[in-house]
């Protein structure tokens, strides 16, 4: 007789993150429910899996019925929702503390046997961001409920989907300058399948409970990675260095714009909050848990960027033919 394949439920599991989760988890055998707000939208997780096995559900993380019927008969839960909104309905509050303590208290109520909870580096009770305050007080609030979770401190997160590299390309793929806060501040950039592959040994109870936090093997300042991409895409922006008194009057306008426009406009360039994490390096702590306690080989920038940055060169997937062909004209 076949034994049921086990389940797991990913909330936010259609996100940068999150579908990359489902896939694995797919490939190991499990039947993946991918909880979303809008089910219609995550059709493409579909193809993860065989049929039936992917399905998308309707799940709201501000509301108890609906996180528990989205888990009920999981073996395990994933949590990767996340926002960079201060406002609205899905503020940092009732995403990161209120929705991350809704998942983590139901998910133990249903007798789960592994929860993993995506966190961000740089989260801390202190931290002068209340994003990053809003991320400890979720780790804070998942713990209690659930004390064997494995809490994920990814940083800036790269891959073919992200919104950092990306959005630095498009800037310049058409603008002449690229306006630049917190030049000198270090990242260490994490590629989004070695976080799948951390969540995965959690989700499998191959990993112990406990806080780790994942950064690639490259330590950068925010400079050199726009640098780095600007080489990747064949471009040659000038960069302007925006000091951090001028940059808070930016997004405080920006926040304005939003408000007076009644949300027309919405405010996805800068934010005042942003402004503040940019003054903090975003790196792995001294004796933290890491990939090296997970035995995961963090991949680098080089062996990646080129393969998804490409669409924003010159002459697109033709740009190294191209400048092979003025080689020869020399």
């Amino acid at each position: 007789m076949t034994a049921t394949p086990k389940l797991v439920t990913i909330f936010g599991g259609s996100g940068f993150v999150g579908r990359y989760i489902a896939r694995r988890m797919a490939k190991q055998g499990w039947r993946v429910r991918v909880a979303v707000r809008r089910p219609n939208e995550a059709m493409f997780v579909r193809p993860y899996g065989s049929v039936g096995q992917v399905e998308p559900i309707l799940a709201n993380v501000r509301d108890d019925a609906s996180v528990r019927a989205a888990i009920a008969g999981a073996d395990a839960v994933v949590n990767c929702v996340g926002t960079f909104d201060a406002k609205g309905k899905n503020n940092f509050d009732a995403v990161h503390v209120d929705g991350a303590a809704r998942i983590a208290r139901i998910a133990k109520q249903e007798r789960v046997a592994e929860l993993v909870h995506i966190s961000a580096l740089g989260a801390d009770a202190d931290a002068e961001s209340e994003y990053s305050q809003s991320k400890a007080a979720g780790e804070a609030a998942v713990k209690e409920h659930f004390k064997s979770a494995m809490i994920l401190r990814p940083g800036v997160i790269f891959g073919p989907e992200d919104e950092f590299f990306n959005r630095f390309a498009k800037m310049a793929k058409y603008f002449p300058v690229i306006p630049l806060v917190g030049g000198n501040t270090l990242f260490q950039p994490v590629y989004v399948d070695d976080v799948a592959a951390a969540a995965e040994q959690g989700i499998m109870g191959q990993a112990a409970g406990g806080v780790y936090e994942l950064g690639g093997p490259d330590i950068e300042s925010f400079a050199d990675l726009i640098a780095r991409m600007q080489k990747s895409v064949r471009r040659n922006r000038i960069v302007i260095p925006v000091p951090f008194v001028i940059a808070r009057m930016k997004a405080w306008g920006f926040n304005l714009a939003q408000t007076l426009t009644l949300g027309l406009f919405q405010n996805t360039i800068l934010t005042p909050d942003q402004v503040k994490g940019l003054r903090v390096d975003n790196v792995i702590s001294t004796g933290a848990k890491t990939f090296s306690t997970l035995k995961i080989t963090p991949t680098a920038m080089d062996a990646v960027l080129d393969e998804y940055l490409y669409c924003h060169r010159p002459y697109g997937q033709y740009t190294e033919l191209t400048e092979s062909g003025k080689n020869l004209r020399t």
